[in-house]
């Protein structure tokens, strides 16, 4: 494997850039049976970086984590057992999978491979030392060391080769310490892919790339799909990208060592270019991270392997455009003297190419045509001439040049005698790349004992990279470090990807929700800003548990296990799925999995059904959802739901204003959106009217509409007064939950404590008498 490794410097290759994004990943994935099924074991390697990941955790039957963490590998190929697959009885995992992975290659084993012992076996044989803690994570974890020894013995088999023993890094990654996105949520929220247009980059994972190596934008995807959970973690990566924005010459020295390596995986070429000294850029780092990483860098291992390349390989080796080019590169990567019959037949094949040169200077001058000497990886040398055919003799090429073709004024040709010469070039070429090969090899089994640390050089790169990211996305906005309370408040926070499309910036918005107030129902007019608005809030705490700033002027943010969202509203034509229908899976989906630490976002619940099931549904579902300490944001038209305030003293109603401006040249009406949110619910009322009459709608049937709509609203009962007990207790309730909240969270002085506790009573006197003063009214 590590010949094939170091070997990617002589052997041609297309751009690190392009490779880099083209699948590489294998995956087995295996199912508990009986009691045990919901228990998933998964193990996955990537064929350009020896890289084992194992993971076993517990799903339910939406498997909605397996399809996740897949999306995040986008696997090249997939292996199952062929006990999941029975023709007339798959299993629900795999037909989920397939659905889901249409474009990739799927592959089924016989369950015999899917051996638990077998699997540790291999994990015994193959992991190096500095992983080797592996083995206490997963000795009874039966499912994934199954996945895994199925896996090796697949790859073995399609590469016909096996690993070298303590030659690979193999680590388990468990669901634990990341947060829960599902793929629905991931794709409303446009994390990776936008939904107008895939080929364009207006995601979030586009306005935070900035990465330099493919392993940084590697890292950075996988992040932005499983945010972290740990506050410890996250706030050591903020303390990295604030001093990284603090110290100018620490960021673009650092930047300008990343920009250099070609892949993280390429480390043969990343050790030949990266001078030794570069690494005094981290030297004077105040951030532990920083610092770990400068040590990690100072591996003595790295300097010992750097000396025996550079004894065998040419400095200035490495990868470059054009396929002559890079010939020329693996041709003379291995220095000189280092072996007497590499070095003639080097000589040989320079001779060989100074006479193709010579040889054709000869033809142009003896027919007096502008030939020049070409060449591609598929013919080799060959001649090419670009002129009017009035200069040639009967508008001919003289019958000595065979193979001709031509494109307008380009002539490309050949002859019998290049022909030839191409031939002794290429078995030159042989001798000279089988030579090389052997003294590849000879060098390889020199360094093999220390080529372990260039594991962690990978893991250190990408992190560097993507904390980079990080720090150029803040440099470009005003993004802001967030902290973390037990509170979800954002002060003028905005929109990052719409900031990218739009030529103004976009308006900012509040948000205040704690375990007090933690259901918040959003109303207001069609494209008055919900959806845009939830869809901001859970980006914004993405990002903050990814470790990157945000787009506001202040912000806090709870930790949030899971992020739920119901925004999308198509019907889908591949699963047979009614609009209604749809609506009803992605929320019994959130129903089942939610706790108190999710964060939820539903958009236009019960929009498929007649109005009055819409509201009985919607209601039955924030009640539920009520029972939990979840952030919740609740975004709907209808009105009635507002009402439930009053038996919930945690709801919280807000609604985005809209402006009603006199349009002059049609004397009508119009509508303009502030996109701003505000306490209470909205008083626009029948605004699906309003957009109806601005449109191209004919007039009589907008007043046919108003007429009707009138005749109902007067037969329905609205009731919009709670009781004044009931405001009485919403008084004290939000009062107790401030009190809390303050103790929990206040860093402020003692006098500074003192004046917000002296408002805070104000506001309470304020709010009783108001409660008090409804009640004498009720009375009389």
């Amino acid at each position: 494997m590590f010949i094939c490794f170091l070997s990617t410097i002589l052997t041609a290759t297309s751009s690190s850039a392009v490779s880099a994004h083209s699948p590489s990943v294998i995956v087995a994935v295996v199912e508990g049976r009986g009691l045990a099924r919901g228990e998933i074991g998964m193990a996955s390697i990537d064929l350009k970086s020896p890289q084992i990941v194992l993971s076993q955790f517990a799903d339910n039957t939406t498997y909605a984590k397996v399809i996740t963490k897949l999306k995040i590998l986008s696997p090249l190929e997939i292996i199952m057992s062929n006990t999941a697959c029975v023709v007339g009885n798959s299993t629900k995992l795999f037909t989920l999978i397939t659905e889901n992975f249409k474009n990739v290659n799927f592959t089924t084993i016989q369950r015999k491979y899917f051996n638990e012992t077998k699997g540790l076996e291999y994990i015994e044989q193959l992991c190096i030392a500095e992983f080797n803690t592996v083995l206490m994570e997963v000795q009874s974890k039966y499912y994934c060391l199954a996945a895994v020894a199925a896996l090796l013995k697949y790859v073995e088999f399609i590469q016909n080769s096996v690993y070298a023993p303590k030659s690979l890094k193999i680590c388990f990654q468990g669901s634990e310490q990341t947060a829960m996105i599902d793929s629905s949520s991931a794709q409303n929220l446009e994390l990776l892919i936008n939904n107008q247009d895939s080929r364009n980059n207006h995601t979030l994972f586009g306005v935070l790339n900035y990465t330099k190596t493919p392993g940084g934008s590697r890292r950075l995807r996988s992040n932005i799909l499983e945010p972290l959970v740990d506050v410890e973690t996250i706030n050591m990566r903020l303390d990295c990208v604030q001093e990284l924005l603090q110290d100018e010459e620490l960021f673009f020295g650092l930047q300008s060592v990343i920009a250099r390596f070609l892949d993280t995986e390429q480390l043969l070429s990343v050790l030949v270019q990266i001078p030794k000294q570069d690494t005094i850029t981290l030297k004077n780092c105040n951030t532990p991270l920083l610092r770990a990483y400068y040590g990690s860098l100072e591996d003595k291992r790295f300097g010992i392997i750097l000396d025996k390349i550079k004894t065998v390989i040419n400095d200035d080796a490495r990868y470059m455009k054009g396929c002559l080019n890079m010939r020329t590169q693996k041709c003379y990567a291995v220095r000189s003297n280092i072996n007497e019959f590499l070095d003639i037949a080097r000589r040989t094949y320079t001779e060989i190419v100074d006479d193709i040169a010579g040889m054709i200077t000869q033809l142009a001058e003896k027919y007096s045509l502008p030939l020049r000497t070409s060449f591609s990886s598929a013919r080799g040398f060959f001649i090419q001439m670009t002129t009017d055919c009035t200069v040639l003799p009967n508008d001919q090429l003289p019958s000595e040049f065979i193979k001709i073709s031509k494109v307008k004024n380009s002539y490309s040709f050949t002859s019998a005698d290049l022909i030839k010469m191409n031939e002794r070039c290429q078995e030159s070429l042989r001798e000279i790349y089988h030579m090389t090969y052997m003294i590849v090899c000879k060098l390889l089994s020199e360094i093999y004992e220390h080529i372990h640390c260039l594991y962690k050089l990978s893991d250190t790169v990408s992190m560097l990279d993507m904390l980079l990211s990080f720090a150029h996305a803040c440099t470009l906005s005003d993004y802001v470090r967030p902290e973390f309370t037990d509170t979800l408040a954002i002060k003028q926070g905005w929109h990052p990807i719409l900031e990218r499309i739009s030529v103004e910036k976009p308006v900012a918005n509040n948000t205040y929700i704690t375990e007090g107030s933690n259901f918040f129902i959003i109303t207001g007019p069609n494209m008055s800003g919900k959806s845009t608005y939830l869809k901001q809030i859970a980006l914004c705490q993405i990002m903050a548990q990814i470790g990157s700033y945000v787009p506001a002027e202040y912000s806090s943010f709870r930790i949030a296990e899971q992020i739920f969202t119901r925004i999308s509203t198509d019907d889908d034509i591949e699963t047979n799925s009614s609009t209604f229908m749809k609506e009803m899976k992605e929320v019994a989906y959130i129903l089942h999995n939610a706790n108190d630490k999710s964060l939820i976002l539903i958009d236009e619940l019960g929009r498929g059904t007649n109005t009055e099931e819409g509201i009985g549904i919607c209601y039955a579902v924030c009640e539920h959802l009520l029972s939990l300490k979840a952030f919740t944001l609740f975004a709907t038209h209808f009105l009635e739901l507002c009402q439930i305030d009053v038996l919930y003293p945690n709801v919280e109603n807000m609604h985005f204003e809209v402006q009603h401006v006199k349009n002059t040249s049609r004397n009508k009406e119009a509508i303009l959106y502030t996109y701003k949110l505000s306490k209470g619910l909205t008083e626009e009322k029948n605004y699906g009217l309003k957009a109806a009459e601005v449109s191209s709608l004919p007039p009589s049937i907008v007043l046919d509409a108003k007429d009707i709509t009138t005749q109902i609203t007067r037969q329905i009962l609205q009731n919009q007064r709670s009781a004044p007990e009931m405001e009485r207790q919403r008084a004290v309730y939000h009062l107790a939950t401030r009190l809390v909240q303050t103790a929990r969270n206040s860093q402020l002085d003692p006098d500074s404590l003192r004046t917000y506790l002296s408002n805070l009573k104000k506001k309470y006197e304020v709010d009783f008498p108001r409660a008090e003063q409804d009640s004498e009214k009720t009375e009389e």
